[in-house]
Order: structure tokens, then C-alpha cells, then sequence
């Protein structure tokens, strides 16, 4: 059984940095694209970044691009979500996601392409 457990959220000040993690387990990490996505209050989820550990290509929505960094521990069986610069715009439930595949892409890294999830973690930003 595929698994995903969100930690790290909270609350922190616009210019902080937080880190997430996502712990999985019930797969093998070269077979399985992971992604970050998040969902703001009355809003859809969007994806923010995803990689795939089988050839180590990333993809990161331009609003997030040169502040988060998605990386992993295969080790561990964990992906982090590195956020630097936070905005209030940031502020999110923060949702770890996970399919079958070994390129990261535009196409498969949005909110339609994941077949498993985790329960979230909560992201506020206070201006």
C-alpha cells in the first residue's frame, strides 16, 4: 500500500523558510514520480514541484522557481520541500503526491496526475 505522511508546516514570516517532508513507503521511489502541491482557502490544488528519482528531473511552476527545492533521501524513502523566501501568497495546505513514472514533467505533475496522496500539512505566511 502506497503511503504519504506531510510534516514540517507551520507558521513563519514572510521572507522565512520552512522545510517539508513527505515520508513514503509501500513503493519504490525509481518507479514513481513525487510531487508538492497545495491548496489555498477557496481555491483548487495546484501542483508547485515534482521530481522523479529514476532520471532526477524536476519541474517547478514559475512563481516558486529559484525559492523552493524539491530533493530526497532515497534512504529514507523521504522527500523534502525546501521554501525560502515565503510570501504570504504561499500561505497553503501543503500536499505531498505520488503516481507511476520516471520523468518529471509539466503534464504529469499537476493535481490530474497523482493516484495517491497524504493528509497535508499546513503552510501560513503572516505578512
Amino acid at each position: 500500500e502506497v503511503r504519504l505522511v506531510e510534516s514540517g508546516g507551520g507558521l513563519v514570516q514572510t521572507g522565512g523558510s520552512l522545510r517539508l517532508s513527505c515520508a513514503t513507503s509501500g513503493f519504490s521511489f525509481d518507479d514513481y514520480i513525487i510531487g508538492w502541491f497545495r491548496q489555498a482557502p477557496g481555491q483548487g490544488r495546484e501542483g508547485v514541484t515534482c521530481f522523479a528519482s529514476a532520471d532526477g528531473s524536476t519541474y517547478y511552476i514559475d512563481s516558486v522557481k529559484g525559492r523552493f527545492t524539491i530533493s530526497s533521501d532515497n534512504a529514507k524513502n523521504t522527500v523534502y520541500l525546501q521554501m525560502n523566501r515565503l510570501l504570504p501568497e504561499d500561505t497553503a495546505d501543503y500536499y505531498c503526491g505520488a503516481t507511476r513514472g520516471r520523468m518529471a514533467h509539466e503534464a504529469i505533475c499537476g493535481p490530474l496526475g497523482m493516484d495517491h496522496w497524504g493528509n497535508g500539512t499546513l503552510v501560513t505566511v503572516s505578512s
